[in-house]
């Protein structure tokens, strides 16, 4: 039989062709799927790494809902001119606790895996206010609505839950905590926040949106982007590699 007619055989039966494509795509899944039972973890042990602040999670919420993902990635490709602009490339333990990750796939603005810390609280209002007032280029549009949206405290105690049952270690303290914990980080001068400082040790605790009378989301934006890339310390990577 000629390879022509073999192959006439799955052109004039559809249901031999459902099935041998059933069976390729499989085999091609096993492939794929199978190894990963095998590894003892995907994702490397990395000192610093922390699950976020309530206030520093909200903030992450607002970063989806007005789709900053869209035009920024948080995702450091291990090339020299990606290191050398952004810095260090990106660790898989760095989005450990985000669900979805916000790697994102393309830049209209810059990539943000680094950002906390590089500029101050008041360039990131400003910039979230008004792009243009610091960056004449900017194409971004304005979110100066932020300012005035006082933060709700309703469901940061279940979405502290929710995010327990996918493994993020919150304890039940942090989860009972988490409405006096989420106004406690926007104000360093109240009786709850040397409580928080104990819950989550290293976090900044300090108010970010300038307006000391009330936390709104504003200061949950800039707190989010103020830890970005900021928890691992990237000196002991370069040492080891000094060492190799």
């Amino acid at each position: 039989m000629s390879a022509w007619k073999k192959h006439q055989i799955f052109e004039k039966n559809s249901l031999i062709l459902i099935i041998g494509i059933v069976i390729m795509i499989s085999i091609g899944g096993l492939v794929e799927i199978v190894p990963l039972y095998y590894l003892k973890s995907t994702i490397e042990k990395t000192e610093g790494m922390r699950p976020y602040t309530p206030l520093e999670l909200v903030g992450r919420n607002i970063y989806v809902r007005e789709g900053c993902y869209a035009c920024h990635s948080q995702q450091i490709r291990p090339m020299r001119d990606e290191l050398q602009r952004y810095g260090n490339y990106s660790l898989a333990a760095e989005s450990m606790y985000d669900r979805p990750f916000q790697w994102g796939s393309k830049r209209t603005g810059p990539d943000l895996a680094r950002v906390g810390g590089k500029y101050s609280d008041e360039w990131q209002r400003d910039h979230l206010v008004d792009p243009r007032s610091v960056s004449p280029t900017s194409v971004m549009p304005g979110y100066p609505f932020l300012m005035d949206a006082k933060l709700s405290t309703i469901e940061i105690e279940n979405h502290l839950k929710v995010n327990a049952l996918y493994g993020v270690p919150y304890t039940e303290e942090q989860i009972a905590s988490a409405k006096v914990d989420l106004m406690a980080q926007a104000q360093p001068d109240s009786d709850a926040a040397e409580g928080f400082e104990e819950r989550y040790p290293g976090a900044l605790i300090r108010d970010f949106d300038g307006n000391a009378k009330e936390v709104t989301e504003m200061d949950a934006l800039v707190a989010y982007l103020q830890m970005l890339g900021t928890l691992v310390d990237f000196s002991l990577y370069d040492e080891k590699a000094n060492l190799r």
